[in-house]
């Protein structure tokens, strides 16, 4: 099957032009101007945007939490991340204490072979480091291609490991060319102030927020940079939201070193104050939590200063009635939010067209800084000749209205409920194949595969 996409305002994270693309199989073969190649379907993208398909380096699918089950599954979730514009997306596969890190790829991979509809990768978070797990480092980033492996700095007794552990794991991860991703929150303080609020009988969704304040993440953002430091390991923090967190980085480069950082969605746009919705806040129950409006504005300039490399969304979502696990106390509230459809409508709508990045930015961000960090440039996140044919075709003028009675997700509400987006997805290839046209998906669960990622540069 070959495709000519005629006519496209081209735009990668470097360039912005107008030309054809020929795609062959699942590559691209030939960019050039007035291309003449005999396709056997040509689209016209005159007056869209051509972009490299989104790559959302931090979701959890059909994922164990808090006694249920993350909402989307392998299938339902890689098909909205599709529907939105995202052709890839990589997983956490979460070890269980005392097992192999082996036993617990067995198990994601029950979950995820043959049902995903995008591509897909794992990140494997270590949650049990020792002497039988620190021999299985090598093999995974060697023959598994998973080259970025996560740590909890909270969630004590389930998924937490402490500061001799994680600086064991960094020496091991550095010595076989990985990257290590933390979750970067004070657990002990959290889990003391957990129960703080519930001894005194405060139980609503803001004691959520109020039992993770800014000095939680800042103090254990910066305990994370300078054991990445003393190690030399390329380090990689998830979910950053807040403006302490974000200093602890701006800190480390006074030093020369290099921390990449994430960001998701959710902490550029929504704040804290929709955690005084009673029980209605437990929609945005998340951790970290949503922050204030000033941190939104140092993440937006992180973006803009090379600080934050990363958009992505943490996707987590729980059914409401799962949500009301917790209606009586807000620890028992399921942790997550859906957004893995919406992250790059969003991005475009509240960041291209109201200035805040350039459209460059927008592709490095939601592209090409995820597929350079994680070994997977240039095959993903970037149009290129011998790139795999992820492409999306974007209408910026389109308006429409994001909404649970719209979406694709498996969640029966919206965190942006309501939210009007200027900038549609039109059509979206995914390795050459024409996996969303005009609403609607055109391929099956089973045509997304596993990329296997090349060791980490640590340097993008």
């Amino acid at each position: 099957m070959s495709i000519l996409i005629k006519n496209g305002r081209i735009i990668t994270a470097t360039d912005d032009y107008t030309a054809d693309i020929f795609i062959e199989g699942e590559t691209i073969k030939a960019i050039g101007i007035d291309l003449n190649m005999t396709a056997d379907q040509i689209i016209d993208a005159s007056g869209k945007l051509v972009m490299p398909g989104g790559i959302d380096p931090h979701v959890h699918l059909d994922m164990p939490f808090m006694g249920t089950y993350s909402s989307d599954n392998y299938e339902t979730g890689t098909r909205a991340a599709l529907y939105g514009g995202t052709t890839t997306v990589i997983d956490f596969v979460l070890q269980t204490q005392g097992k192999s890190l082996q036993s617990a790829l067995q198990e994601w991979k029950g979950r995820s072979d043959n049902n995903a509809v995008s591509d897909y990768s794992f990140h494997m978070a270590v949650t049990d480091f020792n002497e039988e797990t620190k021999v299985e480092i090598r093999h995974f980033i060697e023959n598994e291609g998973i080259t970025s492996f996560k740590t909890f700095m909270a969630y004590k007794g389930a998924l937490m490991i402490d500061d001799r552990q994680m600086i064991g794991l960094m020496e091991e991860v550095k010595k076989h060319g990985g990257l290590i991703n933390v979750h970067a929150t004070n657990g002990d303080m959290i889990d003391y102030l957990i129960q703080k609020h519930r001894s005194e009988g405060k139980l609503a969704p803001l004691y959520h927020y109020l039992s993770q304040p800014e000095v939680t993440e800042a103090e254990a953002s910066e305990r994370f940079v300078d054991m990445a430091n003393y190690t030399g390991c390329p380090g990689y923090i998830v979910h950053l939201t807040c403006e302490g967190a974000l200093n602890a980085v701006r800190n480390a480069t006074r030093r020369n070193q290099n921390v990449f950082v994430e960001t998701c969605i959710q902490y550029l746009l929504l704040d804290a104050s929709l955690y005084e919705q009673n029980f209605e806040g437990a929609k945005w129950v998340m951790s970290p939590p949503l922050r204030e409006k000033k941190d939104q504005e140092t993440l937006w300039a992180g973006l803009n200063q090379g600080l934050v490399n990363v958009v992505a969304t943490d996707h987590c979502p729980f059914m409401w009635e799962q949500k009301l696990i917790g209606v009586d106390d807000f620890s028992k509230i399921p942790n997550g939010h859906p957004a893995i459809e919406n992250r790059m409508e969003l991005l475009f709508s509240e960041g291209v067209n109201k200035g805040r990045i350039t459209l460059n930015k927008y592709v490095e961000v939601a592209s090409t800084n995820a597929a350079k960090i994680f070994g997977m440039f240039p095959k993903k996140g970037t149009i290129a000749v011998g790139s795999d044919a992820d492409i999306v075709i974007f209408d910026a003028n389109e308006t429409h209205t994001l909404s649970a009675k719209t979406h694709h997700m498996n969640v029966d509400y919206s965190g942006y409920e309501g939210w009007e987006v200027k900038g549609k997805v039109k059509t979206v290839l995914l390795r050459g194949k024409i996996a969303i046209d005009n609403n609607e998906c055109k391929i099956s669960k089973g045509y997304g595969q596993f990329v296997k990622r090349n060791k980490v540069q640590g340097m993008i």
